[in-house]
């Protein structure tokens, strides 16, 4: 109600002008559907569901600015939307709309203080055994190449690769004899991108070819005799399998990878870094919204230099971060400080108890006099995901 009062929405129709042809048929209003979308999100609804509640919730059609008798629309139709919204950059630019009208209203200030920290994002993959994974690469790239070049096949698919690679993979924890079935499984692969190199380069750029040759590279290699051999934990007389910031996990997503927070926390995907402000005297809101790589070593830019920060003209001069979030850019800027746990401490230091926080000589980020500029962040244990550790119960007196 707040945001249909003082700023009349978030978006406009204008705003979507060149999301849509000029000689189309007339549609829905592109600005409400992002309110749906924003209001969806945050109540957990699901299409189906969202469709309903702006058709009956009376809470819904104001924030939407809609007739009370309006019947809404279909089910389907943020689904569409949501299609229109993933092309480019058009998230990124409703973003920096909502900031730099929420700057307008006064609830986003220029050089306040903010908050970062990330979260890990599921890719849409199963997981895979090694074997699987190769299995399931032959079999990615030959229905590839039988809906594009079908001819290509036919001196090389037998009734025994159909029967090995005609329905998807799943082979379970313990497949009988492994090692023997994936290099003879590499075998095939070589055979297939061997005959399709034959026929022309062209013929062998598809994306789930290439990802057959990525996997097969990164699984097996030749020895010196040769002969195609299984690939090991490092070791002296073999090459070692690639790191997981390298090793793909999904012949169908190959941008995925690996990941492990502490002991506990595993998973195959990306990592979403958010940012939002931290004044004690405002509301929180999110100013940068990134998706990398979810491997550690990825140093992502910092949130003062995105281009939803530089709409809002919100630079913040300070900058709390998590380990996982590197701002290594920050820390050349005279005008922004950012302040991280050391690698050897397991509680941040809380800026709002000291006035002065000192850093090791590990840490990597600077810190300056914070008193009263944000809350305290919520110690973190030894190790992460895990609860701290409760004080022994007192003994009761006999």
């Amino acid at each position: 109600m707040w945001v249909r009062d003082r700023l009349d929405g978030l978006w406009r129709d204008e705003d979507f002008a060149d999301w849509y042809p000029r000689d189309g048929r007339p549609g829905l209003s592109p600005a409400q559907l992002a309110t749906v979308c924003v209001l969806q999100f945050v109540l957990g609804l699901s299409d189906r569901q969202a469709a309903e509640a702006v058709r009956c919730r009376i809470d819904f059609k104001y924030a939407m600015a809609m007739e009370l008798d309006d019947p809404g629309f279909h089910h389907s139709v943020p689904a569409d939307f949501r299609d229109r919204l993933t092309e480019g950059d058009r998230a990124d630019r409703l973003l920096d709309l909502a900031l730099a009208r929420l700057k307008e209203a006064g609830l986003v200030r220029e050089r306040t203080t903010q908050r970062t920290d990330s979260t890990h994002v599921l890719a849409a993959v199963r997981d895979l055994t090694r074997l699987e994974m190769v299995t399931e690469a032959v079999r990615a790239a030959l229905e590839e190449v039988a809906g594009t070049a079908p001819h290509l096949l036919d001196e090389l698919v037998d009734e025994d690769w159909g029967r090995r690679y005609g329905r998807p993979v799943r082979l379970g924890k313990n497949p009988t004899k492994p090692k023997t079935r994936i290099l003879a499984t590499g075998n095939d692969a070589v055979r297939l991108l061997e005959h399709l190199y034959q026929h022309g380069t062209d013929r062998a750029s598809g994306p789930r070819v290439q990802a057959l040759r990525q996997i097969l590279v990164q699984n097996c290699h030749r020895d010196a005799a040769g002969h195609l051999r299984r690939r090991t934990a490092e070791t002296e007389d073999g090459p070692g399998l690639p790191p997981s910031s390298q090793a793909i996990v999904s012949p169908y997503d190959d941008s995925a990878r690996y990941a492990r927070h502490g002991h506990i926390i595993r998973w195959k995907g990306f990592s979403a870094h958010l940012t939002e402000t931290c004044a004690p005297d405002g509301p929180n809101v999110i100013t940068d919204v990134a998706t990398t790589a979810s491997t550690p070593t990825t140093a992502r830019s910092c949130p003062a230099s995105t281009p939803a920060c530089t709409a809002a003209a919100c630079c913040p001069p300070s900058t709390w971060s998590t380990a996982a979030t590197p701002f290594c850019p920050t820390l050349h800027k005279p005008h922004v400080t950012t302040r991280s746990p050391s690698p050897g401490r397991s509680v941040a230091t809380p800026p709002g108890n000291t006035a002065e926080v000192k850093a090791s000589p590990a840490t990597t980020s600077t810190s300056t006099t914070t008193a009263g500029r944000s809350p305290a962040p919520r110690g973190r244990s030894a190790r992460a995901g895990t609860a701290p550790t409760r004080p022994p119960h007192p003994q009761q007196p006999r």
